[in-house]
């Protein structure tokens, strides 16, 4: 494993916060998910091939990690609570209350949506992914991520208070 390896890996977190956070609903849950990530990187290092992007690669793990937890704790019965949903811009756009309150309003909202359109939906419109590398992250036709996320996009706009939505 190299210095290389290791700086850019740090570099992500931040990244990989949003898109954990996006996923779990709880900051706390989305630190741990990023923290098992990033051993599971540190110990499969070998298995990253240079020159490839390492957004793309870590993204996989944690939805691979999330997704194991899901199937965990469907046996378990863990719920969200919706009240802990954090998201955050980490102080870089919602310094008005309003924006803030704006974003506690999306934040909930996207706790609603089905799980496949918000990995789609986090992954495009809070990482800035293209639907090609959200394709090639989640393992989906290009097709499938377009229908999700506009699905997403529709079942998030009542909720927000935009407009009506044409289905759910």
């Amino acid at each position: 494993m190299t210095d290389a390896f290791r700086r850019d890996l740090i570099a992500l977190v931040p990244k990989l916060r949003r898109f954990a956070a996006s996923l779990v609903g709880q900051q706390q849950d989305a630190d741990d998910l990023v923290q098992a990530a990033c051993e599971k990187a540190l110990r499969s290092a070998s298995h990253f091939q240079p020159g490839t992007r390492m957004d793309s690669w870590m993204y996989r793990i944690i939805q691979n990690l999330w997704l194991d937890d899901r199937r965990r704790a469907r046996t378990r019965g863990t719920v969200v609570d919706p009240d802990d949903a954090y998201l955050s811009d980490e102080g870089k756009a919602a310094q008005l209350p309003e924006d803030r309150m704006m974003l506690a309003h999306v934040r909930n909202a996207m706790t609603t949506l089905p799980d496949g359109q918000r990995e789609v939906l986090s992954l495009i419109a809070i990482e800035g992914l293209s639907y090609k590398e959200t394709a090639e992250v989640l393992d989906l036709p290009i097709g499938t991520v377009m229908s999700r996320l506009s699905r997403a996009r529709e079942a998030l706009l009542p909720k927000l208070g935009l407009s009506e939505g044409r289905r759910q």
